[in-house]
């Protein structure tokens, strides 16, 4: 299995193609990095046309033996998966570790919210069911099935390397479609990981392939007619140009967008528990979720208490090396480590408060790394680009409301609609939110409501561009489409003797 590199390492990261490694014929690279040192510790090949269209042809080639490959046979690799993966996950979490930085803790547990997708696309065959009608007319049956769709490109983020991708492929590959996963570049080798995995389990070659690169490999994704479906998450405005291009050409999208989540906390919550939850949900993984909470709703006179002790808990967080016993790890480029530090900068010239500066933070790692420690920035007015722009770092904006309506107004008004929270001990109150609250995916007194693997993940508004959303019951009828069969036969009887007890093949 592919194992972390070292600093002075520095691999060649290729595709997978028919089961095996692909170096294609382009020869410009990229650099990964370790975002707690700063060293490149790789180079990954950036696909050229030729290279992406060769790794889609693989996937072409073996869809329909797979979709012919009887589901008791699907599923029985789909177990094996996730079985080796259930084993070997810590292998996958020190990878991660070492190209995103989140911390080993938060490595493994990503890992482990996508194996719940795992497991549900394991008892698939409940949900491929169709339905059947006798004698619809006379000696007339009708079925509805369901077929899968054929090649399809998953194209995930930075952030979750392993997860997101485990949102859209078990589902498709149980469904009997062959899958093309354009992993990001900052961090591609959890998918080389995951495909040699596939290959123990017993998936034949080219039902999962790894395409490597950047707008190159995503173009060819969108526009090759091979490619029936693409599912992506990312930046909304990449998320509206894959939903363009790809509907454009004739596929079908699922883009997954940006956020700017809001959690609200009502004057009767208990502040211990909201505060608590502040700190996890803004500075988890440092920030870089698309579903963490990057402003809090104070409502009437708690602010100053709530603020108060968000920054002690922020400020006891220990900043450092993934593998260290940290937090908190690095952001995933220094570029990136710069945009998020220049919104303080900004917050600061608006007229903000800032209460806790993470600019400032002493982590334990290398001085090179891409640290920026939790920020808290207080009495943010919502004409603030720290305030509408989707920041993706470790910085909390608190902006202070007199009311629940001018909290809701605030977040039913803004683009985006995600993910959101409120933090309350009146249930009418919580009641009301998720009924007039204008998002996707609502927690009450829980500060990141991913949902559970069987049901389904996405938001609303500009977070998300198509109808239906990942995983879940939603994720079967993606990556299927359906079809109706009427039939009439004559009944001429069948014969011949076999006493052997029948069996699912």
């Amino acid at each position: 299995m592919t194992a972390p590199r070292s600093s002075t390492q520095a691999d060649v990261i290729a595709h997978w193609s028919e089961g095996k490694l692909f170096h294609g014929t382009g020869g410009v690279t990229a650099a990964v990095t370790n975002p707690a040192s700063g060293a490149v510790t790789g180079e990954v090949l950036l696909a050229t046309r030729d290279d992406a269209r060769a790794v889609i042809a693989s996937a072409a080639a073996a869809f329909p033996a797979w979709r012919d490959t009887s589901l008791a046979r699907r599923t029985t690799i789909l177990f094996r998966f996730r079985e080796l993966l259930d084993q070997r996950k810590e292998e996958l979490a020190r990878i991660i570790t070492a190209e995103h930085g989140k911390v080993f803790s938060d490595a493994l547990g990503e890992i482990s919210r996508g194996q719940e997708v795992v497991e549900f696309a394991c008892g698939i065959a409940h949900l491929l069911k169709g339905e059947a009608t006798q004698n619809a007319s006379t000696d007339v049956d009708v079925q509805s099935i369901r077929q899968p769709l054929g090649p399809v490109a998953v194209i995930s983020p930075f952030n979750f390397p392993a997860m997101v991708p485990m949102w859209f492929f078990p589902i498709a590959i149980a469904a009997g479609n062959s899958v093309v996963l354009k992993p990001s570049e900052k961090d591609p080798s959890a998918a080389l990981w995951i495909a040699e995995l596939w290959s123990e389990a017993g998936l034949p070659a080219g039902v999962f392939n790894v395409l490597q690169g950047d707008k190159v490999a995503v173009d060819e994704l969108l526009s090759n007619p091979a490619i029936k479906a693409v599912s992506f998450v990312g930046s909304t405005p990449v998320a509206r140009y894959v939903y363009a291009t790809g509907t454009a050409n004739g596929k079908r999208v699922q883009a997954l967008g940006g956020a700017k989540n809001h959690a609200v906390v009502l004057p009767d919550a208990d502040l211990d528990v909201a505060a608590d939850a502040m700190v996890n949900a803004g500075f988890g993984s440092a920030g870089e979720r698309c579903m963490a909470i990057s402003v809090l709703v104070a409502v009437g006179a708690i602010a100053d208490d709530l603020v108060e002790r968000i920054a002690r808990r922020a400020r006891e967080l220990k900043v450092g090396d993934g593998t260290r016993d940290a937090d908190m790890g690095p952001l995933i480029t220094r570029a990136h480590r710069d945009r998020v530090a220049s919104y303080i900068d900004a917050g600061i010239e608006a007229g903000a408060t800032v209460v806790l500066d993470g600019r400032t933070v002493q982590p334990d790692g290398e001085a090179d790394g891409f640290w920026l420690g939790p920020t808290v920035i207080d009495r943010v007015r919502p004409e603030m680009s720290v305030y509408t722009d989707e920041i993706f770092g470790p910085v909390l904006s608190v902006v202070r409301v007199d009311s629940y309506d001018e909290a809701l107004d605030l977040i039913n008004n803004g683009p985006f609609g995600n993910g959101t929270a409120i933090f309350t001990n009146d249930g009418g109150a919580a009641r009301r939110f998720q009924n007039e609250v204008e998002v996707g995916m609502v927690g009450i007194n829980v500060p990141i409501p991913v949902p559970t693997a069987y049901y389904s993940f996405g938001g609303w508004k500009a977070s998300l561009f198509g109808d239906i959303h990942a995983h879940g019951a939603e994720g079967v009828r993606f990556f299927t489409r359906g079809k109706v069969v009427t039939s009439r036969w004559l009944d001429p009887g069948r014969g011949g003797i076999d006493l052997g007890f029948p069996q699912n093949n």
